[in-house]
């Protein structure tokens, strides 16, 4: 199945984030020409590489772009240029390394990029280079820029994953922490449970009569009667007959109505709240630290369409809109489209991916599908495979084993840690070039 990736496709994604920007105009408002020439003076030398303060303005518009999407404080612009001019060093010693080490990227990996920069446009590839073009940057410079970033997420997954250290002590305080978090947040309740029930076609005269009810009821159980056979009294619920108990369970299995309610009440304490059902008197009758940890699990499925020969990406996205505004309408079922036309391993199946845990999808892919709710689908997206129509089904609160938890716990301590190490793998290379500085960029 396409979905299963390492955890650290994650960190893959973010060099392509430069190329996404540079294709909403940041790179080619400032990238008119790679002349050396009036102000465009070099302004370092890495290893018979010159840097230009072009190249450093240019980088300096994509950084501050990147900080103000991040709601990031922009430096001054002495500091912004003098950062870009430090990175692009950096950048242009990491490159002379994977020369040296002979990591290359091929001609398809550069065209699946462009394909999928143009996706995220809404455009074709050859509208994408006509764009650069009329804004001044060649389709030879969009393409090296693609390869450099590719060399160098290739480059960066081959070497600092496995510089990344986690000790079993820290797996064992992430898990005690997890498993603290899951106690103090997700604790297993029982509700005690009377609804007054309120007809779609009361008027506000009944409106008034059943809140009144309902405020009796409440008063009265404040009072101290017995929950168990006011419930039996006046209740209109499922659970009347059980004394009004809807059981002991955790608060992830409660409408969330009903959580938010009782959330602050001590045990024995009763609450009146209302929704389109009617009104709800609320008892705490039971509260309890739960001691499985669970995790949020979705169930998806998903059309892939793979562009390729006679099929583009824009005809691709075309035909999966298409089916979504079938699907919505009524007019045609989701599964039966999967089954005909996806190309994916999950299409026999309707489209089905099962249950899934955060980080099994590739970042693109689990990005739109963490937006939707139950029932939605979503717009047809561009992943690294093709052209997505993802819709999720269901999504639950999953109990976890001690294994996975510990997985878990690894796979989010070498991810904090990713940064750290890449920063210190890339100053130790950068430590073995040789760097002149020239004039400062302006």
């Amino acid at each position: 199945m396409f979905s299963l990736t390492l955890r650290f496709a994650r960190r893959s994604s973010l060099t392509w984030l430069a190329i996404a920007l540079a294709s909403s105009g940041v790179w080619a408002q400032t990238s008119k020409t790679n002349t050396i020439s009036g102000r465009d003076f070099i302004v370092a030398v890495v290893d018979a590489q010159p840097i230009t303060n072009h190249d450093v303005n240019v980088r300096a518009a994509l950084l501050a772009q990147q900080l103000r999407q991040q709601k990031k404080n922009v430096p001054a612009p002495s500091e912004l240029l003098q950062n870009s001019l430090e990175r692009l060093i950096t950048e242009k010693a990491l490159l002379q390394y994977a020369k040296e080490a002979g990591v290359t990227v091929e001609n398809e990996a550069v065209d699946q990029a462009e394909q999928r920069m143009a996706a995220q446009n809404q455009m074709s590839v050859d509208a994408l280079h006509a764009k650069f073009r009329a804004e001044g940057t060649s389709v030879a410079s969009l393409r090296q820029n693609i390869k450099d970033q590719a060399i160098l997420q290739r480059l960066t997954e081959r070497n600092v994953p496995s510089r990344i250290k986690v000790s079993e002590v820290e797996i064992d305080q992430a898990v005690r922490e997890r498993q603290n978090a899951s106690v103090n947040t997700n604790p297993d309740i029982e509700l005690g449970h009377i609804l007054v029930a309120v007809s779609e076609k009361a008027n506000d005269a009944d409106v008034v009569a059943l809140q009144s009810k309902a405020q009796t009821a409440l008063a009265r159980a404040k009072q101290g009667e017995d929950f168990g056979k006011l419930a039996k009294e006046l209740s209109d619920s499922a659970e009347r007959d059980k004394g009004g108990l809807m059981g002991v369970r955790a608060t992830s299995r409660y409408p969330t109505l009903f959580v938010d309610a009782t959330k602050n009440l001590a045990v024995g304490d009763v609450t009146l709240v209302r929704s389109g059902a009617g009104f709800h008197i609320l008892k705490l009758v039971t509260k309890r630290a739960s001691s499985v940890v669970t995790v949020t699990q979705t169930h998806p499925r998903h059309i892939l369409l793979r562009p390729g020969g006679q099929l583009s990406q824009t005809t691709a996205r075309a035909q999966l809109a298409e089916y979504k505004r079938q699907i919505e309408a009524g007019k045609a079922d989701f599964a039966k489209l999967a089954r005909e036309h996806s190309q994916d391993a999950s299409g026999p199946d309707g489209g089905d991916l099962g249950w899934v845990s955060q980080g099994m999808f590739v970042p693109e892919f689990e990005e739109v599908m963490n937006k939707l709710q139950p029932g939605q689908i979503a717009d047809p997206m561009v992943s690294r495979f093709g052209v997505h129509l993802i819709q999720v089904m269901e999504r639950r609160e999953a109990p976890i084993s001690e294994r996975e938890l510990r997985d878990m716990a690894r796979n989010g301590l070498r991810e904090k840690k990713f940064d750290e190490t890449y920063q210190l793998w890339a100053q130790e290379v950068r430590g073995r070039a040789y760097v002149e500085y020239r004039d400062a960029p302006q």
